[in-house]
């Protein structure tokens, strides 16, 4: 079996390129920007990321780690966060990443689910391992990255005393099913889940993404989501972390994005919808221009028109925002690019009640859209699939889709279907594939308003009133058998009359055959969203929300 380690490519690149940019993070975070000039940030070149990283690596084992131990990672986004993952694939040490957006009570239950045996983190995430009892059975040991107190274990700056720039550099040698990570997911719909991705199925998406937007070794990327950038330093590809809270993309401060894209003239940014939203309005508002950029890449969500429109007024007439369509089990599946999507003919489908266009699969996966069914599938079967152009849930097979969450059985049962010597993971989403062989999202299987004679698909039908120029976004959700549609409306509107919004939004409902059940209108002041991306909205919460509102 072929032997391999991704982290080599790190090297490679350090050998060709030592002086080049690696990492780029704030020098001063959260500090009011200067007036004029640059921003200060503290920059590291590809020779001192890999010789980070070879130290790390050589100073964990020698503290006690081994190959293979499972260890909570909580470093916030920076060169330490970036040098210990890479320290991590060269030795064979499993990450383990949990966003601490999911709440006190997931993150013990997820620690608790995976059995880590060490705890890297900041001095804050070890007092609260500490006082909140994470994994107080099994980690027992500890690495603290700032003043380490009574819980024992090293500080980052004392293992890493000893290293020198001669130190050789050894890998785990490791094969392409060998355990690369464990990551949690977002919990959106449920309780988070561990997805176990393997040195092969990073090395594919590597290729993947590389592939499908066309990804030189000379680019510098802006991701707003420092998580998703994970993986630039294989490719060569510059990163600059902004100053802001990843956490809270949608209250992001458009200057500290724009000007940063100007002083280091990034060429690809990845941005929530919400971040895009914001970002957006300022540049039109201020007629801002980044010609510099090559792509911008958003997820999480669906990309409303307007927030495509608002941003692309800042973009090179050639320049496009993708928007790729995945899972943390799958990613990428699909994408398409905003000249495609803002086209009248797929705006129109959209507006008139088809979905919204997701793109076409990326090359090497298979998709399929099942029927939809609320029961495990245990093996494939050519007669799952749903006829073309018909409405059921979205399956994926390929190099880089995960076959199984860690610990967490009957969540793989439900999600994974047997094909052979192959996995498809059911995307718990729907949608169905047109004649062109372009993926429509209609909403998650989960989110259905299942009413006396029908079913109602949230986005699907969500994206017939967003179209109205006072909604800034709405959600259907269901109460008893009652198809309600709650409305936020937009910021930027100008004084909007709620209850002329109301009669209109329900003219529109009535005029379509996918909507004419709604006749029920809320309206919330700021929906409930994911701290991740600040741009899925929580659904099951509106509901409850709603029911309270209609019993009142």
């Amino acid at each position: 079996m072929e032997t391999f380690n991704i982290v080599a490519a790190l090297y490679e690149i350090a050998a060709a390129h030592p002086d080049k940019l690696a990492i780029a993070m704030p020098a001063k975070p959260g500090k009011p920007l200067p007036k004029s000039g640059p921003i200060p940030y503290r920059k590291i070149s590809f020779k001192e990321l890999a010789y980070e990283t070879n130290c790390l690596s050589r100073s964990l084992l020698a503290s006690g780690f081994q190959a293979g131990d499972r260890v909570v990672l909580m470093v916030p986004p920076g060169i330490e966060f970036f040098s210990l993952i890479f320290a991590f694939l060269q030795s064979g040490i499993i990450p383990v990443l949990i966003d601490p957006g999911i709440g006190i009570k997931n993150l013990k239950k997820c620690i608790e689910e995976v059995s880590p045996v060490g705890f890297i983190g900041i001095t804050k995430a070890q007092v609260a391992r500490v006082l909140l009892g994470w994994g107080k059975s099994s980690i027992k040991k500890k690495v603290t990255i700032g003043p380490r107190l009574f819980w024992g274990g090293h500080s980052l700056k004392k293992i890493k005393a000893a290293c020198s720039p001669k130190d050789p550099v050894e890998y785990f040698a490791t094969h392409p099913d060998d355990l690369a990570s464990i990551s949690f997911t977002s919990g959106s719909t449920g309780v988070p889940k561990g997805v176990m991705s393997t040195q092969g199925i990073m090395r594919r998406q590597v290729e993947i993404i590389r592939k499908t937007y066309n990804i030189g070794p000379d680019e510098i990327d802006l991701p707003t989501f420092p998580p998703f950038a994970l993986l630039n330093p294989i490719i060569g590809v510059s990163t600059v972390i902004p100053d802001m809270d990843a956490t809270r993309p949608a209250d992001v401060d458009p200057q500290r994005i724009i000007r940063v894209v100007e002083q280091f003239k990034v060429t690809s940014m990845f941005g929530s919808p919400a971040l895009l939203d914001r970002v957006g309005r300022y540049g039109e508002a201020n007629q801002v221009k980044l010609p510099s950029l090559k792509r911008v890449l958003s997820a999480g969500a669906p990309v409303p028109a307007k927030a495509l429109r608002r941003f692309s007024c800042m973009l090179n007439p050639d320049t496009q925002i993708f928007t790729p369509y995945g899972a943390t089990e799958a990613m990428p599946v699909a994408s398409i690019g905003s000249h495609e999507l803002l086209q009248e003919a797929v705006q129109q489908s959209s507006e008139n009640g088809a979905g919204i266009c997701i793109g076409k699969p990326v090359d090497g996966l298979d998709v399929q859209v099942i029927r939809i069914t609320e029961e495990p599938i245990a093996f494939w079967s050519d007669e799952l699939k749903v006829a073309p152009g018909e409405i059921g849930e979205i399956t994926v097979k390929g190099l880089h889709v995960t076959r199984a969450y860690f610990n967490r059985d009957a969540a793989t049962q439900m999600a994974k279907i047997q094909d052979g010597d192959h996995i498809w993971h059911r995307m718990g989403d729907l949608g169905y594939q047109d004649a062109e062989g372009r993926l429509w999202f209609c909403g998650r299987k989960a989110h259905r308003i299942k009413l006396a004679d029908k079913e109602l698909y949230s986005v699907q039908c969500e994206a017939i009133f967003n179209k109205h120029p006072q909604v800034h976004r709405t959600a259907l959700v269901g109460v008893g058998k009652k198809a309600v549609l709650c409305v936020e409306i937009d910021k930027g509107a100008t004084n909007p009359n709620p209850q002329q919004l109301k009669e209109e939004l329900l003219a529109w409902a009535s005029e379509n055959e996918l909507s004419k059940d709604i006749q029920t209108v809320l309206f919330h002041p700021s929906f409930p969203v994911d701290i991740r991306h600040n741009s899925k909205i929580f659904r099951e919460k509106l509901a409850i929300w709603a029911t309270g509102q209609l019993i009142l």
